[in-house]
């Protein structure tokens, strides 16, 4: 029985995802044409299933670029400044309270202070004075809170990292238990697992937990495996998998954990890039998962997750182009359980 008060699941149904479009005025600039067809793929695979909001400063642009493919019947458009991309972490976080859905507008501060957020960081107020929601909207910008740091079972559970939650540049004066305490009030939750170890080379977020290890239903987690002895990440991954392991359910029951395989090393202007195939979407009824060009890699990550979803269909989108900026598919996405989007008219200028 849900709680009055909780974080959904990802897998709850949802009333429609949110991208935030890339554009001249973004750290894409240099390849914008090739994020974009990225961009237009996923948006593709989003409106097939259900409703998209896109966030762009210019939408006339936008549609020109995806009207041809995507389901337009399926899409909505807000017109406001944006810094960047990363609508997971910009984006609002819906809780349900009474039944009743709520966003609550988190402080985005460019993960930890490491690049511009002014813009994005007011989009979810741009899109409620829009009018683009029909749920209740609260304001919560006195806290730092990216999406991508957390993960909920739906069930009173979050899972995360204590290198991201902890970091000093989010909520430093915050010491431990007050972060602990403050998140279990504002989502009803009855515990938090933090993860202590796990991190990927190349990225920006302090570990974010859905680069490294995702919630799934039926007491599941998916998590990176590493099983090269020689990579950089195997002591700390392998960390990871027996603090996984020593994680109960709130009734005492061990999770059932599946790994999810590594990406082989990833090489951009000589650095290393977090891929992962932890990095996927949920929605309705399809799992979107990234793929990197990497045969055996894609097709075995595919395979994990049918298994864990054996009821969805898995739909691989190629995301080459986002590692490039260190983030990946669920990175520039975030849902929307239902109720929350507004479906009876274009959401738009």
């Amino acid at each position: 029985m849900k709680s009055s008060l909780y974080l959904p699941a990802e897998w709850e149904k949802q009333s429609g995802i949110q991208l935030t479009w890339p554009h001249s005025g973004t750290d894409w600039a240099h390849m914008l044409k090739e994020v974009q067809a990225c961009f237009i793929e996923i948006a593709y695979e989003i409106a097939k299933q259900e409703l998209l909001l896109i966030v762009a400063p210019n939408i006339d642009e936008v549609k020109s670029q995806i009207g041809q493919k995507v389901n337009m019947n399926n899409v909505r458009f807000i017109e406001c400044e944006t810094n960047d991309t990363w609508a997971r972490d910009h984006g609002a976080i819906t809780i349900i309270e009474n039944g009743v859905p709520k966003l609550l507008d988190f402080k985005f501060n460019g993960w930890g202070l490491k690049f511009a957020s002014n813009y994005d960081n007011l989009i979810t107020t741009e899109c409620y004075k829009q009018n683009v929601f029909e749920a209740d909207y609260e304001n919560r910008l006195n806290f730092v809170l990216e999406g991508g740091s957390i993960e909920s079972d739906g069930k009173g559970t979050l899972l995360t990292t204590s290198r991201c939650l902890l970091s000093p540049n989010r909520n430093g004066e915050w010491r431990k238990q007050q972060i602990e305490s403050y998140l279990k009030k504002s989502f009803g939750l009855q515990q938090i697992l933090w993860l202590d170890y796990g991190y990927l080379a190349g990225d920006d977020t302090d570990s974010h937990i859905d680069t490294l290890a995702r919630m799934c239903p039926n007491d599941t987690i998916l998590y990176v495996k590493c099983t090269d002895e020689n990579d950089e990440h195997y002591k700390e991954l392998c960390k990871m998998e027996e603090q996984l392991k020593s994680f109960r359910t709130p009734e005492g029951h061990p999770y059932r954990l599946i790994p999810l395989p590594m990406a082989d090393t990833y090489w951009f202007d000589s650095e290393r890039l977090p891929a992962t195939y932890a990095n996927f979407l949920i929605l309705n009824n399809v799992i979107l998962y990234p793929t990197y060009n990497q045969p055996k890699n894609d097709i075995k990550a595919a395979s994990v997750l049918q298994e864990a979803f054996p009821e969805y269909k898995i739909t691989g989108i190629d995301c080459q182009a986002l590692i490039k900026q260190h983030g990946s598919l669920h990175c520039v996405t975030m849902q929307y359980p239902e109720k929350v989007i507004k479906h009876d008219k274009p959401c738009q200028k």
